[in-house]
């Protein structure tokens, strides 16, 4: 065993690993083995590592709720998997019309219905963009 592999065992035993945040003893936020986020944070690429997971989760999600998602352009799955990673699956559900409408291919009733909502009224640049794309392609 290596030097970093004993360190590792010694420190998660020490530690524990929690895979939700906490605050430590002394109060700040941390997660996984002993990381203060508040005064550490997280790098770039750890940024980058953990997007890549929850992309891969919100497409296996998709794929999961919907029947159709995997038949659709790559255009539409990026809207609805940039809608999903926003508002989390089950109020990306809520959109039942537009959602029958990208299930029948009608793009312009889609992109009508992302526009008529509270989400593009949060959100308006975005809902924009996402509705550009469904009828741009």
């Amino acid at each position: 065993m290596t030097f970093v592999e004993k360190l590792t065992e010694r420190l998660i035993a020490e530690e524990s690993m929690e895979l939700m945040p906490y605050r430590c003893s002394e109060g700040v936020l941390t997660i996984g083995v002993g990381r203060a986020i508040e005064t550490r944070g997280i790098t770039e690429d750890e940024a980058r590592y953990l997007l890549a997971n929850d992309i891969e989760i919100v497409q296996r999600e998709l794929a999961s709720a919907f029947s159709w998602y995997d038949d659709q352009e790559e255009i539409v799955q990026l809207v609805l998997c940039d809608m999903a990673f926003n508002l989390g699956l089950p109020k990306l559900k809520q959109f039942k019309l537009m959602l029958a409408a990208i299930e029948s291919g009608d793009m312009e009733a889609a992109a009508s219905e992302l526009l008529d909502s509270n989400y593009a009224r949060q959100v308006p640049n975005r809902a924009k963009r996402n509705a550009d794309m469904l009828v741009g392609g």
